[in-house]
């Protein structure tokens, strides 16, 4: 999965199949704003799963 983009954010998530675990990094513009981070278990996070971070973050902020 790539970056998201909503309300002029950036999105960024990484994740470590081995550690099971990630992070999406917030960026306004070119400015990094904070992480998120996040678990998972399987070979990869579930798209749903990071799109409703996403989500609550901006629901969270505002944005």
């Amino acid at each position: 999965m790539g970056a998201i983009e909503r309300s002029g954010y950036r999105f960024i998530p990484e994740y470590s199949v081995i550690s099971q675990n990630g992070a999406i990094h917030v960026y306004n513009k070119e400015r990094f704003i904070e992480e998120i981070p996040f678990s998972f278990s399987g070979k990869f996070p579930e798209t749903d799963q990071i799109e409703e971070l996403v989500n609550k973050y901006c629901q969270n902020h505002n944005l």
